[in-house]
């Protein structure tokens, strides 16, 4: 399978003290450390598993939450591993009610018309009864769904506002990644430039689908109706990345249209049936669906996927004044920049609140069980 990935983190920092200010330091982190263990005393309700600024989050959350992610696992995890995977759970409902507490000051939150209209192109490759079933299989209620998809818009329209729309990528920053990263735009050999919809019939969670609709086939027959659907739309006009944003499995480009990038022509003939039908393509065209095969094992059918050539280009060096090359690097450091102010964002949202991890706070009291 063809694939981008980038990822990105943060680093931490420590501080020296002079000997009088350590001590006095030390003092105070003592007596913050025992306050925070004897707050595991303080009362709450055995559903709330914590509170951001007073509001709960329940324990019914983050039980939904767990079963869509190790509900379908053959082994179940042990006590501690469980609880692991709680605690992240409850980390990002925690991170995900602060965002969602600020967007409702800022007057920002979803319509019911916005959660109505993605709700409608959700249910869309699915007869009533499979939706149903898709819903069971994860499961999760109507509400519950619409409730995600609630907090998914909320959150992008809050981004927008506060950091999207103020990310300014300059042709002077365009110009100096360009002659820093020079050799990444010389091309050894003829580059294509393709995005792809891919669909599997591998089950999994659909929150890790990686696409706008949370939408997954689950089983082969699922997929090839899904693959069908979609190859239908592009026939009757329907825009290639936007399908590809909503409805591809590849988290790692589903979110960017299915854009893959440049892919080689020595890559591209390492898959026969891939090649066979981009080489035949002119830019704009889109190929016929292809069967996507287990890397192990190259005669099992794990998906289906179609791929749009968007250009094509001869070995050589890559030009700055290229409008290709422009767009390619302003997109990166937009995305880049996207991505270290939402986590900068989060952090000082989190700062700001007030939160309680009741949950933390009773396997820090008890222990591993």
């Amino acid at each position: 399978m063809l694939s981008r990935s980038i990822s990105h983190r943060k680093s931490a920092f420590a501080f020296r003290f002079s000997r009088p200010v350590r001590a006095v330091v030390g003092v105070a982190v003592l007596a913050a450390s025992v306050a925070a263990i004897s707050g595991c005393n303080r009362a709450h309700k055995a559903d709330v598993l914590a509170t951001v600024n007073g509001k709960p989050i329940m324990k019914s959350q983050v039980d939904l939450l767990y079963e869509a992610n190790v509900g379908k696992q053959p082994e179940k995890p042990t006590k501690v591993q469980g609880d692991i995977v709680r605690l992240n759970i409850l980390s990002r409902l925690i991170n995900e009610e602060i965002l969602m507490q600020r967007a409702a000051k800022m007057n920002l939150v979803a319509s019911n018309e916005d959660v109505e209209s993605r709700l409608n192109e959700i249910k869309a490759p699915f007869t009533p009864d499979e939706f149903q079933k898709q819903l069971a299989q994860q499961h999760l209620t109507l509400d519950a769904l619409k409730q995600q998809i609630r907090n998914q818009l909320t959150e992008q329209k809050l981004f927008n506002k506060e950091i999207n729309s103020k990310i300014d990528v300059t042709d002077d920053q365009i110009t100096a990644y360009y002659n820093a990263h020079k050799a990444e735009f010389n091309l050894p050999q003829p580059q294509f430039h393709l995005a792809q919809i891919l669909v599997t019939n591998i089950p999994e969670n659909a929150k890790n689908s990686g696409n706008l609709q949370n939408s997954k086939a689950m089983n082969d027959a699922e997929a090839k109706r899904k693959i069908q659907m979609l190859d239908d739309r592009l026939k009757n006009g329907d825009d290639f990345g936007t399908l590809a944003s909503n409805f591809s499995e590849n988290p790692q480009n589903s979110s960017n249209g299915g854009d893959m990038g440049f892919i080689s022509q020595q890559e591209l003939q390492s898959d026969p049936d891939v090649w066979g039908a981009v080489s035949k393509l002119s830019p704009g065209e889109i190929t016929p669906v292809l069967p996507v095969y287990a890397t192990q094992d190259h005669k099992k059918v794990i998906g289906y996927a179609i791929y749009k050539l968007l250009d094509k280009e001869g070995a050589g060096q890559l030009e700055l004044s290229d409008p290709r090359v422009q767009q390619s690097i302003r997109q990166r450091l937009h995305e880049s920049r996207s991505q270290l102010m939402q986590n900068a964002y989060l952090e000082m949202l989190r700062d700001q609140a007030h939160v309680v991890n009741y949950y933390a706070e009773s396997i820090f009291k008890n222990g591993p069980q």
